[in-house]
């Protein structure tokens, strides 16, 4: 395994952990996306009238905004700052990218309109499919009670997108099966959503249930783009270090760098499975979506829900905690917003946060304001002694038990 001189090659491992939507507070470029006003995290405590996280609260949350019921602590277990994000968008695709090194500058297309007649002739062309309904920008559980029992009496897939680059195919899993659905959107992202219109991800929505009923399942699964550069998965996996991925991860990467991985597809699923696997992992590096925030109460404008979600993952927290050995490094952050008190349904370009805890450390410190979520990137790689040519900056060195 090559390193730098003078770098020692640390044996744990490193687990990231994504609370998929967990923003804190709008950067300053929100206004461009129309997000003037979100602060996800804060804005939800608010609205519910606190929040109960003690665990994530002797971490120091509280330290890196002010959040209702969460207090600031002077000795926190885990340095505590927030991350900007440099790549333009405010999608899953691009935020998991950035935090493993690969900074995009140019964002992926939107289509605010729907999308455009030629685009869609492909679509069926290509696909094989009869029609379509839809094409529209609208909320996935509107649409599919809007277009749901069309879809059942046509059989046509409903194609619809958001404020973030997305080619979304809702089918009803009685009338087209899953596998015909997931191939719709492998064709989809292949063959017809190329070049100028390579949105950053093709998603399969499958749903059940009857008119006025319809209710989406938990078998969504995403066709996202091939990383045009080398990611920090990549580089770890080539390493020959032990590379695992939690949730929808695999999916972000399409599958690349990862030496296995299971697609969870709810939060106590998924922190089941990171409790699993860190449990047995002497060295190397997990990664972890937690989507529940995003695609359950933050799309669905459900401050309640979210604030549970929170509550939840808080209380499982030192589980996941009692699987570091001294030298281990926790890292908790997000990807993007998605404020659920904000009219708005889509994504919210806003800070992350970022949490950074080993055992046997002491107190921890602010590591201020980053200016990219690629200083993850970075300190796992400075972690493992590893060379890079990745943008960002380590904050390893503040780690005084590393």
């Amino acid at each position: 395994m090559q390193r730098e001189a003078g770098v020692r090659l640390n044996t744990g491992k490193v687990l990231l952990i994504v609370l998929d939507g967990v923003g804190v507070g709008e950067l300053p470029d929100a206004a461009r996306y129309g997000d003037e006003g979100s602060n996800t995290l804060a804005n939800t405590a608010r609205t519910v009238g606190g929040l109960r996280l003690p665990v994530l609260e002797a971490f120091g949350l509280g330290n890196i905004i002010p959040v209702e019921g969460v207090r600031p602590t002077n000795s926190p277990r885990a340095f505590f700052g927030r991350m900007a994000q440099r790549s333009l968008g405010k999608d899953s695709t691009t935020g998991h990218w950035e935090l493993a090194g690969l900074v995009l500058e140019k964002e992926f297309p939107t289509f605010p309109s729907g999308f455009p007649p030629g685009l869609m002739q492909r679509f069926l062309t290509v696909t094989g499919c009869a029609g379509f309904l839809g094409n529209t920008t609208a909320s996935g559980t509107a649409i599919i009670e809007e277009l749901g029992q069309e879809h059942v009496r046509t059989g046509f897939p409903i194609v619809y997108t958001s404020a973030d680059s997305v080619f979304q195919i809702a089918v009803h899993e009685g009338v087209l099966p899953l596998k015909r659905l997931y191939e719709i959107c492998q064709l989809t992202r292949d063959r017809v959503c190329t070049g100028t219109n390579a949105v950053g991800r093709v998603i399969a929505r499958p749903f059940i249930g009857t008119e006025g009923v319809f209710a989406r399942t938990t078998n969504r699964k995403d066709f996202s783009l091939d990383p045009p550069k080398p990611t920090l998965l990549d580089i770890l996996h080539t390493h020959g270090l032990e590379t695992a991925g939690v949730g929808k991860v695999d999916d972000l990467f399409a599958n690349r760098g990862f030496r296995s991985s299971r697609h969870t597809h709810t939060n106590a699923e998924g922190v089941a499975e990171l409790v699993d696997r860190a449990s047995r992992m002497r060295q190397g590096f997990i990664i972890a979506n937690l989507g529940d925030f995003d695609t359950l109460y933050g799309h669905r404008n459900d401050p309640h829900g979210f604030a549970r979600a929170l509550e939840e993952f808080d209380t499982a927290l030192p589980s996941i905690v009692e699987t570091l050995s001294p030298g281990d490094v926790l890292i908790i952050t997000a990807d993007h917003g998605n404020d659920p008190v904000t009219p708005s349904t889509d994504h919210s370009r806003e800070y992350v946060p970022l949490l950074c805890f080993s055992p046997g450390q002491g107190p921890g410190h602010d590591l201020g304001t980053r200016e990219t979520f690629a200083d993850v990137a970075k300190t796992v790689i400075e972690y493992f002694g590893m060379s890079d040519a990745m943008p960002g900056t380590s904050f390893l060195s503040h780690i005084k038990a590393i």
